[in-house]
């Protein structure tokens, strides 16, 4: 796993989410001095204006204001329980309640208010590189998951082998990473294309005819 961090956010637009009451000039002062821009967008009965579907996770990170329930919808990934972009908490009324719902939406750091410019660099680097390293980690575990699920592809494809010509479990396994070496493909992938074009066709039963083994038995594979 990569452990560089993210130290320069030129570039980089806030999106802030807030009643704007003077406070928040220090806030915009500090991330134009980091090279980001801010934006602030409208609230309409209670919810921010924002086009979700427009956000860049490399670009954009959104200042929520912990005080205002409900000012923001944003769909949070169920397993890695990650926003599409970073998100930074705006504390006011340290209330248990304000806090968790700060964090259901995905915060990985927070800023009390009023914003003091001495801290928002710290908070910045937190909550993007946490962000970043959890998106990492997801994406892993994501990469681990499926690599589990297809390693019984390559099982039925071994046993198949094995049966249909004569090799040992072994002989099997190298022939088929030879191959799919040869189609450039990782194993995983490659066994379950393989046994995809090796499937026989249902029988008139809707039931897909098995290999049959020696004694008449039949096993699907």
């Amino acid at each position: 796993m990569s452990s560089r961090l993210l130290q320069n956010f030129k570039g980089g637009r806030a999106i802030v989410v807030v009643r704007r009451g003077g406070w928040e000039s220090a806030l915009e002062t500090t991330l134009a001095k980091l090279g980001v821009s801010t934006e602030y967008p409208e609230i309409i009965d209670g919810r921010a204006q924002i086009d979700v579907a427009s956000l860049q996770a490399e670009r954009d990170i959104l200042f929520i204001d912990g005080d205002l329930e409900g000012a923001v919808a944003i769909e949070v990934n169920p397993g890695s329980r990650l926003p599409p972009v970073p998100v930074i908490g705006l504390v006011g009324v340290e209330a248990p309640s304000r806090l968790k719902a700060l964090v259901n939406l995905g915060a990985t750091s927070f800023l009390r208010k009023p914003v003091h410019g001495g801290a928002v660099y710290t908070s910045l680097f937190m909550g993007i590189n946490q962000f970043l390293l959890r998106a990492e980690m997801y994406e892993r575990l994501q990469g681990l998951e499926e690599r589990r699920r297809g390693r019984r592809a390559v099982i039925r494809a071994v046993i198949l082998l094995m049966r249909q010509d004569g090799l040992d479990e072994e002989g099997a396994y190298s022939q088929l990473r030879r191959d799919s070496m040869r189609a450039r493909q990782n194993m995983e992938l490659y066994c379950e294309e393989f046994m995809s074009k090796r499937a026989k066709p249902p029988d008139t039963s809707g039931r897909t005819t098995g290999i049959t083994l020696q004694g008449g038995n039949k096993q699907a594979i």
